[in-house]
């Protein structure tokens, strides 16, 4: 269960059981996507991109997608959709935040 003041939620690519959740591209897949879910909406061309609410991400070693609650604001049968993708394939979700790195500033690594 995601709780209504997660500022992003991790979509993990293990599913409850421990075992690696297959294909191996799911999470670009899936970011994929939700691409059109963006800030100002879909724009011509934006299909080349992440949206900035749904990113796909390897954290130690794990494929993950990274969604943020500004989804569930703007689009909340877009955060359904995800949700739902999550737990219909038994997929471990955390809610936590991504941290900028202190030397770049980069919170995305």
């Amino acid at each position: 269960m995601v709780s209504n003041t997660a500022k992003e939620v991790f979509i993990q690519g293990i599913t409850e059981d421990g075992k690696p959740f297959r294909p191996s591209d799911w999470a670009e897949r899936l970011a994929g996507v939700m691409s059109p879910f963006r800030p100002g909406g879909a724009t011509p061309g934006s299909h080349l991109s992440y949206s900035p609410w749904c990113i796909p991400t390897t954290l130690g070693g794990v494929k993950c997608v990274v969604v943020n609650h500004e989804l569930r604001e703007h689009h909340v049968m877009a955060w359904d959709f995800v949700m739902n993708f999550a737990r219909d394939n038994h997929l471990q979700v955390v809610e936590a935040c991504f941290l900028p790195d202190p030397m770049t500033g980069d919170s995305r690594k």
